[in-house]
């Protein structure tokens, strides 16, 4: 009968030093868990939210619709892609291109065209289709006006 103790006893032991047992000695984890804080979002929701966007298809591959940019607020942020986002580079935000899709944009009231890598996603305001970076917005001279009408061809 002591012997049988001993062996419950001893069951027991070591039941329970694997099930609390801890971390083993010696061995790190050097994994980085990426916790992003989403608590500023909490209450603006429905501004991220997707909004049914009104783009018009001319051609294959050709999207007229309004364009809007961003940029001092964003800048050094992460992107929807993970990049860090530069307002100086030539990039922009669509809620549905593929990332790292190239796209012409071509403002309407002057012919003038930039050449942007979609690296984000947005606009989420209701009427808009693409958001550019401020250095993209500049090119086709729409930084004052801050919107405008403009032509989106994906560049294969």
């Amino acid at each position: 009968m002591a012997l049988g103790k001993k062996i419950a006893g001893l069951v027991f032991a070591l039941l329970v030093f694997f099930c609390i047992g801890g971390p083993i000695k010696g061995v790190e984890s050097h994994e980085e868990v990426f916790q992003p804080d989403v608590s500023r979002f909490a209450d603006r929701a429905e501004e991220y939210l997707p909004v049914k966007q009104n783009i018009k298809t001319t051609t294959a591959g050709v999207l007229t619709g309004r364009a809007s940019w961003y940029g001092p607020g964003f800048d050094g942020r992460l992107t929807a892609s993970g990049q860090v986002f530069d307002q100086s580079a030539l990039t922009a935000a669509h809620r549905e291109l593929a990332f790292g899709t190239k796209v012409r944009v071509t403002n309407l009231s002057n012919g003038k065209s930039v050449l942007v890598t979609i690296n984000d996603r947005g606009p989420y305001v209701a009427g808009r289709h693409l958001d550019l970076s401020r250095a993209a917005a500049e090119q086709v001279d729409m930084v004052e006006q801050g919107v405008a009408e403009v032509k989106m061809e994906v560049i294969p």
